[in-house]
C-alpha cells in the first residue's frame, strides 16, 4: 500500500467508516499535468454511518476536510462513492 493512501485512510478514519477501499488509478493518467507534479488520481469507496441524511455534496465536502492538505498536494483527482450503510 502506498504511502499516500494510507495517510488517506488514517485521515478518514475520522468519518468511522464501515468500509474503505481506494484505488489507485495514477499509472492509467501517466503524462497527464497532474500526474506530471506528483499529484496522484485515486478512487475511493467510503462508508460511513457519518453520511447518514447529507446529500452528496455535503459528504463530499466532510471527505475534503478529512483529507486537507493532501488535495492540493498528493491528490490530483479523486473520484469519490460514499454512501450511508442504509444505502446499501
Amino acid at each position: 500500500m502506498s504511502d499516500t493512501i494510507s495517510e488517506m485512510k488514517q485521515r478518514l478514519a475520522v468519518l468511522a467508516p464501515e468500509h474503505i477501499e481506494i484505488v489507485d488509478e495514477s499509472a492509467l493518467h501517466a503524462g497527464h499535468a497532474g500526474a506530471r507534479s506528483g499529484g496522484g488520481h485515486y478512487q475511493l469507496t467510503l462508508i460511513a454511518a457519518a453520511f447518514t441524511g447529507q446529500n452528496s455534496m455535503a459528504r463530499h465536502r466532510a471527505i475534503y476536510q478529512a483529507l486537507g492538505d493532501l488535495m492540493t498536494t498528493r491528490i490530483h483527482a479523486l473520484s469519490i462513492t460514499a454512501l450511508a450503510p442504509s444505502e446499501l
